[in-house]
């Protein structure tokens, strides 16, 4: 799901910078990217993922 809002939030920033404009308040396509990056590493540390499953994996199929 973060990776999603991610592309959401580059893209963005890409039409920011390909408009060449800013939000007031200091906001520009690279406060975008920045965003951007951030929410893809959180992605790849696994914030936002599901939860452990009670199933027990592919170890409880095995046993069956």
């Amino acid at each position: 799901m973060l990776a999603i809002v991610a592309a959401i939030i580059f893209g963005l920033g890409f039409l920011l910078d390909l408009v060449g404009a800013s939000i007031p308040g200091g906001i520009s396509g690279m406060t975008f990217v920045l965003l951007g990056l951030t929410l893809l590493a959180l992605h790849q540390a696994g914030v936002g993922t599901a939860g452990v499953r009670t199933g027990g994996g592919w170890r409880a199929r095995a046993r069956r």
